[in-house]
């Protein structure tokens, strides 16, 4: 399969499992980069592998199950015991070998120096490497283990997530794997811009907890200015400032609708059917903050009287934001994004669509190769690397690969 070429393609190692290292080199494959997944050997004591490769639905095979696909397309996998001084040496052979730009792990820091991969240890022999690790929090903290769930609990996430009268609560998505793989991916590319100037690499340390904490724009400076409490807490499907901004009842359905100014409020009033919601205390945001509970009910019952899609003409015409609340099967469909989805192909060869890139590039690959199995490029990136098929044969017996 062709892929969109660029200037020089890089080439990533990557030891990595779960999401947010994934979801990281993936943005990296896209842009046509070669990313090797590495994977520890067997153990003995459960499913060998990204324990990711074993949760969902069973898709292509016993290692391929559907919550491991889409992070995965268009790598190589290989396998490397780096428990053994001879998988260490063979991972800095490789590093030379495949001419690697960049080195990831998200592994606990506690445990990079028993494995070689410490940033000491391969930018010591490689400088001009770039190295990325994630983990929970930071290298200050090397044994936390970095689950999104706990990461989310542990930055106030879920203390502002959730109705107001409700308990704490998840957001539907991995924010905080996501997050921090957009963290990687940022760093890596400024990394590789300021290599080409000084010719040196880069250690990046990628803090779950400190780039969650990085998205409490809207609420972690408040406590410095005399807020309410009601300012950093749950607020339901309500902004907590713009007023009315809400999820409103209709006869067929729901619709979201979000006044972000005093001038959509009065496009809003103008709508005939909305004309008896308005009066002078209302004009101002700081006026409707006083009366929010009054005018979310006021606002309730005129929507709850009309059809969706009635509503929604009338609020696209007097351009105020506002839309039905879709599933992912019609988010799937939206016109402006189902030209944009990414596929790839079962090994029956059936088509999958799965998530957009993030912002439109040319260049950028929108096709990749299904993920691969455990283990499945292993002899061929040895080979490539010089070793010989009794080398390689070797390796294999010795578990040193697998």
């Amino acid at each position: 399969m062709n892929t969109p070429s660029r200037t020089k393609q890089r080439t990533v190692l990557s030891l990595e499992q779960a999401l947010s290292l994934p979801s990281a080199t993936l943005r990296m494959r896209q842009l046509g980069w070669r990313v090797i997944r590495i994977e520890s050997t067997p153990t003995g004591a459960g499913l060998p592998g990204d324990p990711n490769r074993y949760i969902g639905g069973r898709v292509a095979d016993d290692d391929r199950h559907s919550y491991f696909i889409a992070p995965n397309v268009g790598k190589e996998a290989l396998t490397l015991n780096l428990k053994d001084a001879r998988g260490q040496a063979l991972l800095h052979r490789l590093i030379d070998a495949l001419e690697v730009d960049v080195f990831c792990c998200n592994t606990v820091p506690s445990r990079y120096a028993s494995l070689g991969i410490a940033p000491e240890q391969l930018r010591g022999s490689h400088p001009a490497l770039i190295w990325a690790g994630i983990s929970a929090l930071g290298p200050e903290v090397p044994d936390a283990p970095g689950y999104d769930p706990v990461l989310q609990a542990m930055s106030g996430f879920m203390e502002v997530t959730g109705m107001r009268d409700g308990p704490p609560t998840l957001a539907g998505i991995p924010v905080i794997d996501l997050k921090a793989g957009d963290e990687v991916y940022a760093g890596v590319l400024l990394a590789l811009l300021e290599r080409s100037d000084s010719g040196a690499g880069k250690t990046i340390h990628v803090s779950m907890l400190q780039a969650a904490a990085s998205w409490l724009i809207t609420l972690l400076p408040l406590l410095d200015f005399g807020c309410q409490p009601d300012e950093v807490t749950r607020a339901g499907n309500e902004h907590r400032k713009f007023i009315p901004t809400n999820v409103y009842p209709t006869a067929d359905g729901f619709i979201y609708l979000a006044i972000g100014s005093d001038a959509q409020w009065r496009r809003l009033v103008a709508i005939p059917k909305f004309a008896g919601i308005d009066s002078e205390v209302r004009g101002t945001n700081q006026g409707r903050h006083h009366q929010r509970d009054a005018i979310h009910r006021d606002m309730a019952a005129v929507t709850a009287r009309c059809g969706a899609e009635e509503l929604l003409a009338d609020l696209r015409a007097a351009t105020i934001p506002a839309t039905r609340i879709l599933d992912i099967a019609q988010v799937r469909e939206l016109p402006t994004l189902r030209t944009r989805l990414t596929q790839s192909h079962l090994p029956d060869g059936r088509a999958i669509r799965m998530q957009p890139i993030a912002v439109d590039d040319a260049q950028a690959a929108r096709e990749l190769p299904f993920a691969p199995k455990y283990g499945q490029h292993t002899r061929g990136v040895l080979g490539e690397a010089g070793l010989a098929a009794s080398e390689i044969d070797t390796l294999y017996a010795e578990g040193i690969v697998a």
